[in-house]
Protein backbone atom coordinates (compact mmCIF):
# COMPACT_ATOMS: atom_id res chain seq x y z
CA UNK A 1 0.00 0.00 0.00
CA UNK A 2 1.58 3.25 -1.17
CA UNK A 3 2.06 6.40 1.67
CA UNK A 4 -1.40 7.80 2.47
CA UNK A 5 -0.78 11.10 2.45
CA UNK A 6 0.67 11.32 -1.20
CA UNK A 7 -3.09 10.12 -2.27
CA UNK A 8 -6.08 12.05 -3.39
CA UNK A 9 -9.06 11.19 -1.90
CA UNK A 10 -10.25 8.49 -3.79
CA UNK A 11 -13.78 9.62 -5.83
CA UNK A 12 -14.58 6.44 -5.56
CA UNK A 13 -14.62 6.07 -1.57
CA UNK A 14 -17.20 8.84 -1.32
CA UNK A 15 -19.43 7.33 -3.99
CA UNK A 16 -18.98 4.35 -1.34
CA UNK A 17 -19.51 5.87 1.78
CA UNK A 18 -22.80 7.48 0.56
CA UNK A 19 -23.85 4.74 -0.39
CA UNK A 20 -23.31 3.10 2.68
CA UNK A 21 -23.82 5.79 5.00
CA UNK A 22 -26.36 7.73 3.45
CA UNK A 23 -27.42 11.46 3.42
CA UNK A 24 -27.47 11.74 7.45
CA UNK A 25 -24.68 9.94 7.85
CA UNK A 26 -21.90 11.46 5.43
CA UNK A 27 -21.56 15.56 4.99
CA UNK A 28 -19.85 16.78 2.33
CA UNK A 29 -21.54 20.60 2.02
CA UNK A 30 -18.58 22.74 3.34
CA UNK A 31 -21.16 24.69 6.20
CA UNK A 32 -21.57 20.94 7.16
CA UNK A 33 -18.10 20.65 7.34
CA UNK A 34 -17.14 23.91 8.75
CA UNK A 35 -17.75 22.92 12.50
CA UNK A 36 -15.47 20.02 12.31
CA UNK A 37 -12.12 21.60 10.66
CA UNK A 38 -10.90 23.17 13.74
CA UNK A 39 -10.57 22.37 17.30
CA UNK A 40 -12.14 24.45 20.01
CA UNK A 41 -8.66 26.32 21.24
CA UNK A 42 -8.14 27.51 17.35
CA UNK A 43 -5.11 26.18 17.12
CA UNK A 44 -5.05 23.93 14.34
CA UNK A 45 -7.05 24.37 11.38
CA UNK A 46 -7.42 21.27 8.42
CA UNK A 47 -9.65 20.44 5.70
CA UNK A 48 -11.62 17.11 4.84
CA UNK A 49 -13.37 15.81 1.81
CA UNK A 50 -16.09 14.75 4.36
CA UNK A 51 -17.28 13.90 7.41
CA UNK A 52 -18.73 10.37 8.41
CA UNK A 53 -21.11 10.00 10.94
CA UNK A 54 -21.89 6.07 11.21
CA UNK A 55 -25.37 5.72 12.91
CA UNK A 56 -23.97 2.32 14.51
CA UNK A 57 -20.92 -0.17 15.35
CA UNK A 58 -21.38 -1.82 12.43
CA UNK A 59 -21.66 0.89 10.07
CA UNK A 60 -18.33 1.92 11.19
CA UNK A 61 -16.71 -0.68 10.71
CA UNK A 62 -17.55 -1.09 7.13
CA UNK A 63 -16.43 2.81 6.55
CA UNK A 64 -13.07 1.83 8.12
CA UNK A 65 -12.69 -1.08 5.85
CA UNK A 66 -13.69 0.97 2.64
CA UNK A 67 -11.36 3.63 4.20
CA UNK A 68 -8.44 1.37 4.66
CA UNK A 69 -8.73 -1.10 1.35
CA UNK A 70 -8.13 3.18 -0.50
CA UNK A 71 -5.36 4.21 1.93
CA UNK A 72 -7.39 6.95 3.28
CA UNK A 73 -6.60 8.04 7.21
CA UNK A 74 -9.28 8.77 9.43
CA UNK A 75 -9.19 11.46 12.41
CA UNK A 76 -12.11 10.48 14.92
CA UNK A 77 -13.76 13.32 16.57
CA UNK A 78 -16.04 13.11 19.57
CA UNK A 79 -16.99 16.64 21.37
CA UNK A 80 -14.37 18.42 19.45
CA UNK A 81 -13.22 19.86 22.95
CA UNK A 82 -9.55 18.39 22.72
CA UNK A 83 -6.96 21.04 23.86
CA UNK A 84 -4.24 19.78 21.93
CA UNK A 85 -5.81 19.85 18.64
CA UNK A 86 -5.89 15.77 18.39
CA UNK A 87 -9.24 15.76 16.89
CA UNK A 88 -8.46 18.18 13.99
CA UNK A 89 -7.56 16.61 10.18
CA UNK A 90 -4.72 18.11 8.86
CA UNK A 91 -4.39 20.78 5.88
CA UNK A 92 -3.87 18.12 2.87
CA UNK A 93 -7.49 17.59 2.22
CA UNK A 94 -6.62 14.03 2.07
CA UNK A 95 -7.86 13.03 5.92
CA UNK A 96 -11.24 11.88 6.82
CA UNK A 97 -13.12 13.21 9.45
CA UNK A 98 -15.29 10.16 11.54
CA UNK A 99 -17.40 11.95 13.83
CA UNK A 100 -19.33 9.65 16.50
CA UNK A 101 -21.93 11.44 17.55
CA UNK A 102 -24.78 9.36 16.27
CA UNK A 103 -23.23 6.36 18.19
CA UNK A 104 -25.17 7.94 21.32
CA UNK A 105 -26.92 5.12 23.00
CA UNK A 106 -26.55 3.93 26.68
CA UNK A 107 -27.29 0.35 26.02
CA UNK A 108 -27.41 -0.59 29.70
CA UNK A 109 -27.38 0.41 33.58
CA UNK A 110 -27.12 -2.32 35.84
CA UNK A 111 -27.22 -0.75 39.46
CA UNK A 112 -26.33 -3.86 41.15
CA UNK A 113 -22.94 -4.10 39.46
CA UNK A 114 -22.52 -0.12 39.00
CA UNK A 115 -21.75 -0.53 35.32
CA UNK A 116 -23.41 1.27 32.89
CA UNK A 117 -22.42 0.65 29.02
CA UNK A 118 -22.74 3.43 26.75
CA UNK A 119 -21.67 4.06 23.48
CA UNK A 120 -18.98 6.46 22.37
CA UNK A 121 -20.84 9.59 21.53
CA UNK A 122 -22.72 9.63 24.68
CA UNK A 123 -22.35 13.58 26.55
CA UNK A 124 -20.50 13.00 29.66
CA UNK A 125 -23.25 15.01 31.04
CA UNK A 126 -25.93 12.57 29.76
CA UNK A 127 -24.28 9.54 31.21
CA UNK A 128 -23.84 11.08 34.62
CA UNK A 129 -27.58 12.04 34.67
CA UNK A 130 -28.27 8.05 33.69
CA UNK A 131 -26.26 7.39 36.18
CA UNK A 132 -28.11 9.69 38.61
CA UNK A 133 -31.42 8.49 37.48
CA UNK A 134 -30.59 4.55 38.28
CA UNK A 135 -29.75 6.05 41.69
CA UNK A 136 -25.70 5.86 41.27
CA UNK A 137 -23.00 8.19 40.42
CA UNK A 138 -20.84 8.27 37.48
CA UNK A 139 -17.66 10.23 39.08
CA UNK A 140 -15.86 11.96 35.89
CA UNK A 141 -16.44 15.20 35.74
CA UNK A 142 -14.57 18.29 33.88
CA UNK A 143 -15.66 21.64 32.54
CA UNK A 144 -16.26 20.29 29.16
CA UNK A 145 -18.53 18.12 30.23
CA UNK A 146 -21.61 18.97 28.40
CA UNK A 147 -19.92 18.67 24.84
CA UNK A 148 -16.99 16.28 25.66
CA UNK A 149 -18.19 12.40 24.86
CA UNK A 150 -17.17 8.94 26.31
CA UNK A 151 -14.94 8.19 23.66
CA UNK A 152 -13.33 10.95 23.58
CA UNK A 153 -12.81 11.02 27.30
CA UNK A 154 -11.38 8.02 27.05
CA UNK A 155 -9.39 7.78 24.20
CA UNK A 156 -7.25 10.77 26.00
CA UNK A 157 -7.77 9.25 29.34
CA UNK A 158 -9.25 12.44 30.79
CA UNK A 159 -8.46 12.88 34.25
CA UNK A 160 -11.13 16.70 35.70
CA UNK A 161 -11.62 17.78 39.04
CA UNK A 162 -12.75 13.74 40.57
CA UNK A 163 -9.51 12.08 39.98
CA UNK A 164 -8.10 12.56 43.22
CA UNK A 165 -10.84 9.85 44.39
CA UNK A 166 -12.03 7.62 41.54
CA UNK A 167 -8.59 8.33 39.30
CA UNK A 168 -8.51 8.86 36.00
CA UNK A 169 -11.11 7.82 33.19
CA UNK A 170 -8.81 4.50 32.46
CA UNK A 171 -9.71 3.67 36.04
CA UNK A 172 -13.48 4.47 35.23
CA UNK A 173 -13.37 1.60 32.34
CA UNK A 174 -14.01 -2.21 33.10
CA UNK A 175 -14.12 -2.73 29.11
CA UNK A 176 -14.47 -1.63 25.44
CA UNK A 177 -15.67 -1.83 21.94
CA UNK A 178 -13.62 -0.93 19.66
CA UNK A 179 -13.11 -0.73 15.58
CA UNK A 180 -9.66 -1.56 14.94
CA UNK A 181 -7.40 -0.18 11.78
CA UNK A 182 -8.28 -3.26 9.20
CA UNK A 183 -12.86 -3.35 10.23
CA UNK A 184 -12.56 -5.92 12.54
CA UNK A 185 -15.11 -5.24 15.60
CA UNK A 186 -13.26 -6.16 19.07
CA UNK A 187 -16.02 -6.69 21.66
CA UNK A 188 -14.58 -6.49 24.75
CA UNK A 189 -17.63 -5.10 26.75
CA UNK A 190 -17.07 -7.13 29.96
CA UNK A 191 -18.51 -6.40 33.46
CA UNK A 192 -16.00 -8.05 35.04
CA UNK A 193 -13.69 -6.72 38.16
CA UNK A 194 -11.66 -9.70 37.67
CA UNK A 195 -10.32 -10.60 34.25
CA UNK A 196 -6.91 -12.06 34.02
CA UNK A 197 -7.29 -13.76 30.77
CA UNK A 198 -4.00 -13.10 29.32
CA UNK A 199 -3.31 -9.31 27.95
CA UNK A 200 -5.58 -6.51 29.15
CA UNK A 201 -6.19 -5.16 25.72
CA UNK A 202 -8.45 -2.77 26.76
CA UNK A 203 -5.89 -0.24 27.92
CA UNK A 204 -3.98 -0.18 24.72
CA UNK A 205 -7.19 1.51 23.41
CA UNK A 206 -7.43 4.19 26.47
CA UNK A 207 -4.98 7.50 26.00
CA UNK A 208 -4.11 6.50 22.23
CA UNK A 209 -5.95 9.10 20.96
CA UNK A 210 -7.89 7.32 18.00
CA UNK A 211 -4.24 6.39 16.92
CA UNK A 212 -4.83 2.24 17.55
CA UNK A 213 -8.57 2.29 16.92
CA UNK A 214 -11.74 3.72 17.50
CA UNK A 215 -13.68 3.27 20.64
CA UNK A 216 -17.47 3.01 19.88
CA UNK A 217 -18.24 1.62 23.31
CA UNK A 218 -17.74 1.04 27.06
CA UNK A 219 -18.61 -0.83 29.51
CA UNK A 220 -18.24 2.33 32.93
CA UNK A 221 -18.09 1.85 36.55
CA UNK A 222 -20.73 3.80 38.67
CA UNK A 223 -20.66 4.24 42.12
CA UNK A 224 -22.69 4.65 45.00
CA UNK A 225 -25.00 8.27 44.74
CA UNK A 226 -23.32 11.10 47.54
CA UNK A 227 -26.09 11.34 50.38
CA UNK A 228 -23.35 13.67 52.38
CA UNK A 229 -21.70 16.57 50.62
CA UNK A 230 -20.01 19.99 51.55
CA UNK A 231 -17.97 22.31 49.52
CA UNK A 232 -15.59 24.79 51.04
CA UNK A 233 -14.23 27.81 49.18
CA UNK A 234 -11.47 29.35 50.48
CA UNK A 235 -8.70 32.13 50.19
CA UNK A 236 -5.42 30.58 51.43
CA UNK A 237 -2.20 32.31 52.21
CA UNK A 238 0.53 30.61 49.57
CA UNK A 239 0.63 27.58 47.50
CA UNK A 240 2.51 25.43 50.59
CA UNK A 241 -1.26 26.36 52.58
CA UNK A 242 -3.18 24.93 49.88
CA UNK A 243 -1.00 21.80 50.02
CA UNK A 244 -1.38 21.84 53.83
CA UNK A 245 -5.22 22.39 53.70
CA UNK A 246 -5.01 19.45 51.38
CA UNK A 247 -3.30 16.98 53.97
CA UNK A 248 -5.30 18.08 56.49
CA UNK A 249 -8.62 16.82 55.14
CA UNK A 250 -7.13 13.76 53.44
CA UNK A 251 -5.51 12.60 56.67
CA UNK A 252 -9.03 13.25 58.55
CA UNK A 253 -10.80 10.90 55.92
CA UNK A 254 -9.36 10.36 52.55
CA UNK A 255 -12.75 8.56 50.67
CA UNK A 256 -14.38 11.83 51.58
CA UNK A 257 -12.35 14.21 49.41
CA UNK A 258 -14.24 14.25 45.79
CA UNK A 259 -12.06 17.22 44.65
CA UNK A 260 -9.55 19.45 45.60
CA UNK A 261 -8.55 22.52 43.06
CA UNK A 262 -6.18 25.20 43.69
CA UNK A 263 -6.85 28.86 41.82
CA UNK A 264 -4.30 31.83 41.51
CA UNK A 265 -5.37 35.12 42.49
CA UNK A 266 -5.04 35.97 38.76
CA UNK A 267 -7.25 33.27 37.46
CA UNK A 268 -10.16 34.10 39.99
CA UNK A 269 -9.56 38.16 39.02
CA UNK A 270 -10.19 36.84 35.12
CA UNK A 271 -13.27 35.08 35.97
CA UNK A 272 -14.87 38.23 38.14
CA UNK A 273 -14.17 40.43 35.22
CA UNK A 274 -15.31 38.36 32.11
CA UNK A 275 -18.09 35.63 33.17
CA UNK A 276 -21.49 36.77 33.91
CA UNK A 277 -22.74 35.78 37.26
CA UNK A 278 -19.49 34.99 38.92
CA UNK A 279 -18.98 37.11 42.42
CA UNK A 280 -16.22 36.52 45.13
CA UNK A 281 -17.56 34.74 47.87
CA UNK A 282 -14.86 36.23 50.20
CA UNK A 283 -14.60 39.21 52.25
CA UNK A 284 -11.24 40.38 50.47
CA UNK A 285 -9.36 39.02 47.39
CA UNK A 286 -6.63 36.76 47.58
CA UNK A 287 -3.64 35.58 45.93
CA UNK A 288 -4.23 32.24 46.29
CA UNK A 289 -7.62 30.25 46.58
CA UNK A 290 -9.19 26.55 46.97
CA UNK A 291 -11.81 24.93 46.09
CA UNK A 292 -12.78 21.91 48.38
CA UNK A 293 -15.47 19.27 47.39
CA UNK A 294 -16.47 16.42 50.29
CA UNK A 295 -18.66 14.15 49.48
CA UNK A 296 -19.98 10.17 50.92
CA UNK A 297 -22.50 7.75 50.37
CA UNK A 298 -22.83 7.33 54.12
CA UNK A 299 -25.96 10.07 54.86
CA UNK A 300 -24.20 10.61 58.44
CA UNK A 301 -20.84 10.91 57.42
CA UNK A 302 -21.07 14.89 59.17
CA UNK A 303 -19.02 16.35 56.18
CA UNK A 304 -19.82 19.91 56.87
CA UNK A 305 -18.74 19.26 61.10
CA UNK A 306 -15.23 18.05 59.67
CA UNK A 307 -15.23 21.18 57.11
CA UNK A 308 -16.03 23.75 60.23
CA UNK A 309 -13.42 22.00 62.22
CA UNK A 310 -10.48 21.62 59.82
CA UNK A 311 -10.88 24.68 58.52
CA UNK A 312 -10.91 26.04 61.66
CA UNK A 313 -7.88 24.57 62.70
CA UNK A 314 -5.90 25.63 59.35
CA UNK A 315 -7.18 29.55 59.87
CA UNK A 316 -5.89 29.41 63.68
CA UNK A 317 -2.83 27.89 62.04
CA UNK A 318 -2.40 30.49 59.12
CA UNK A 319 -2.92 28.63 56.10
CA UNK A 320 -6.70 29.96 55.69
CA UNK A 321 -7.42 33.64 55.13
CA UNK A 322 -10.98 33.60 55.12
CA UNK A 323 -13.71 30.59 53.97
CA UNK A 324 -17.42 29.84 53.43
CA UNK A 325 -19.21 26.98 52.65
CA UNK A 326 -22.29 26.49 50.30
CA UNK A 327 -25.68 26.14 51.97
CA UNK A 328 -27.16 24.81 49.31
CA UNK A 329 -26.87 22.90 45.35
CA UNK A 330 -26.96 26.39 44.19
CA UNK A 331 -24.53 28.52 46.20
CA UNK A 332 -22.29 25.74 45.51
CA UNK A 333 -22.86 25.48 41.55
CA UNK A 334 -21.91 28.96 42.12
CA UNK A 335 -18.71 28.15 43.56
CA UNK A 336 -17.88 25.59 41.50
CA UNK A 337 -18.49 27.93 38.18
CA UNK A 338 -15.38 29.84 39.39
CA UNK A 339 -13.11 27.02 38.62
CA UNK A 340 -15.24 26.13 35.81
CA UNK A 341 -14.73 29.15 33.73
CA UNK A 342 -11.29 29.59 33.94
CA UNK A 343 -10.71 28.43 30.83
CA UNK A 344 -13.47 30.53 28.86
CA UNK A 345 -12.01 33.98 30.81
CA UNK A 346 -8.61 33.37 30.11
CA UNK A 347 -9.82 32.87 26.07
CA UNK A 348 -12.02 36.15 27.06
CA UNK A 349 -8.76 37.97 28.68
CA UNK A 350 -6.52 37.34 25.62
CA UNK A 351 -4.35 35.35 23.75
CA UNK A 352 -2.63 31.68 26.52
CA UNK A 353 -0.45 29.42 26.39
CA UNK A 354 -1.47 26.20 27.83
CA UNK A 355 0.80 24.06 29.58
CA UNK A 356 -0.91 20.65 31.51
CA UNK A 357 1.88 19.63 33.65
CA UNK A 358 2.00 17.13 36.52
CA UNK A 359 4.71 16.90 39.68
CA UNK A 360 4.34 14.76 42.56
CA UNK A 361 1.90 16.12 44.54
CA UNK A 362 4.39 17.25 47.12
CA UNK A 363 6.47 19.09 44.86
CA UNK A 364 3.51 21.16 43.28
CA UNK A 365 3.99 24.27 45.19
CA UNK A 366 7.07 24.75 44.40
CA UNK A 367 6.53 23.79 40.75
CA UNK A 368 3.87 27.01 40.57
CA UNK A 369 6.65 29.38 42.05
CA UNK A 370 9.37 27.81 39.84
CA UNK A 371 7.49 28.34 36.30
CA UNK A 372 5.91 31.42 37.39
CA UNK A 373 9.11 32.98 38.03
CA UNK A 374 10.54 31.41 35.16
CA UNK A 375 8.20 32.69 32.68
CA UNK A 376 7.74 36.10 33.87
CA UNK A 377 11.68 36.40 33.29
CA UNK A 378 11.08 34.92 30.01
CA UNK A 379 8.33 37.57 28.79
CA UNK A 380 8.15 40.33 31.13
CA UNK A 381 4.81 41.30 31.72
CA UNK A 382 3.16 38.27 31.18
CA UNK A 383 1.03 37.07 33.96
CA UNK A 384 0.82 33.27 35.01
CA UNK A 385 -2.25 31.60 35.30
CA UNK A 386 -1.62 28.28 37.36
CA UNK A 387 -4.87 26.21 38.42
CA UNK A 388 -6.03 22.73 38.81
CA UNK A 389 -6.07 19.56 40.55
CA UNK A 390 -3.19 20.01 43.20
CA UNK A 391 -4.66 16.97 45.10
CA UNK A 392 -3.08 14.40 42.19
CA UNK A 393 -0.51 16.93 41.40
CA UNK A 394 -1.76 18.10 38.06
CA UNK A 395 -1.61 22.08 37.45
CA UNK A 396 -2.41 23.86 34.26
CA UNK A 397 0.28 26.46 34.35
CA UNK A 398 -0.68 28.44 31.93
CA UNK A 399 0.44 32.05 30.82
CA UNK A 400 -1.47 34.95 29.41
CA UNK A 401 -0.13 37.90 27.24
CA UNK A 402 0.68 40.77 28.27
CA UNK A 403 -1.68 43.93 28.63
CA UNK A 404 -1.22 45.36 25.06
CA UNK A 405 0.93 42.70 23.55
CA UNK A 406 -0.16 41.76 19.74
CA UNK A 407 -1.49 38.39 20.32
CA UNK A 408 0.21 36.95 17.54
CA UNK A 409 3.83 37.86 18.67
CA UNK A 410 2.94 36.30 22.00
CA UNK A 411 1.50 32.81 20.45
CA UNK A 412 4.72 33.37 17.98
CA UNK A 413 6.43 32.54 21.80
CA UNK A 414 4.45 29.24 22.43
CA UNK A 415 6.84 26.40 22.57
CA UNK A 416 9.84 29.00 24.50
CA UNK A 417 7.22 29.03 26.94
CA UNK A 418 6.04 25.64 27.16
CA UNK A 419 9.75 24.47 26.71
CA UNK A 420 10.29 26.84 30.06
CA UNK A 421 7.26 24.82 31.86
CA UNK A 422 8.80 21.59 30.67
CA UNK A 423 12.29 21.94 31.37
CA UNK A 424 11.56 23.05 34.96
CA UNK A 425 8.57 20.09 35.18
CA UNK A 426 11.01 17.80 34.07
CA UNK A 427 13.80 18.45 36.54
CA UNK A 428 11.17 17.48 39.17
CA UNK A 429 10.31 14.19 37.88
CA UNK A 430 7.24 15.49 36.26
CA UNK A 431 5.16 14.99 32.87
CA UNK A 432 4.14 17.25 30.32
CA UNK A 433 1.17 15.95 29.46
CA UNK A 434 -1.15 15.23 32.65
CA UNK A 435 -4.74 14.65 30.71
CA UNK A 436 -4.74 16.65 28.09
CA UNK A 437 -2.96 13.91 25.92
CA UNK A 438 -0.34 14.37 23.52
CA UNK A 439 -2.50 15.32 19.87
CA UNK A 440 -0.73 17.74 17.32
CA UNK A 441 0.52 20.17 19.83
CA UNK A 442 3.04 17.91 21.89
CA UNK A 443 4.23 15.17 19.31
CA UNK A 444 7.88 17.17 19.22
CA UNK A 445 8.14 16.85 22.92
CA UNK A 446 7.45 12.82 22.97
CA UNK A 447 11.15 11.35 21.66
CA UNK A 448 12.99 13.83 24.77
CA UNK A 449 10.76 12.77 27.52
CA UNK A 450 9.85 9.20 26.34
CA UNK A 451 12.59 7.99 24.17
CA UNK A 452 14.08 4.87 24.40
CA UNK A 453 12.97 1.50 24.63
CA UNK A 454 9.59 3.31 25.87
CA UNK A 455 9.25 5.15 22.61
CA UNK A 456 10.40 2.27 20.49
CA UNK A 457 7.56 0.23 22.24
CA UNK A 458 5.00 2.40 21.79
CA UNK A 459 5.93 2.58 18.22
CA UNK A 460 6.10 -1.03 17.50
CA UNK A 461 2.55 -1.48 19.27
CA UNK A 462 1.53 1.44 16.39
CA UNK A 463 3.04 -0.07 13.78
CA UNK A 464 1.68 -4.16 14.48
CA UNK A 465 -2.14 -2.84 14.60
CA UNK A 466 -1.74 -0.01 12.38
CA UNK A 467 0.73 -0.68 9.82
CA UNK A 468 0.45 1.79 7.27
CA UNK A 469 -0.42 5.04 9.76
CA UNK A 470 -4.55 5.20 8.79
CA UNK A 471 -5.77 6.09 12.34
CA UNK A 472 -5.23 9.88 13.33
CA UNK A 473 -1.99 10.29 12.11
CA UNK A 474 0.00 12.97 12.95
CA UNK A 475 -0.89 12.44 17.01
CA UNK A 476 1.01 11.25 19.67
CA UNK A 477 4.07 10.22 17.62
CA UNK A 478 6.00 12.87 15.71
Amino acid sequence: MPDSSALPTPAGLLDALAALLGPRGLLTAPEDLEPHLSDWRALYRGATPCVVRPADTAELAAAVKLCAAAGVAMVPQGGNTSMVGGATPDETGRQIVVSLARLNRIRAIDPVDLTMTAEAGVVLKAAQNAAAEAGCLFPLSLGAEGTATIGGVLSTNAGGNTTVRYGNARELMLGLEVVLPDGQIWDGLRRLRKDNTGYALRHLFVGAEGTLGFITAAVLRMYPRPRDTALAFCAVASEDAALALFRRFRDRDESAVRAFEYMSGTGVDFCLTHIEGVTLPVQARADHYVLVDLASPRPDAGLRDMAETLLGEAMEAGEVLDAVLAESEAQAQKLWKIREEHPEAQKREGASVKSDVSVPVSRVPEMIRRCSAALQALIPGSRPVPFGHIGDGNIHMNLEQPEGMDPAAFLARSHDIMDCVNEIVREMDGSFSAEHGIGRLKTDMMPAWRGGAELDTMRRIKAALDPWGLMNPGKVFP
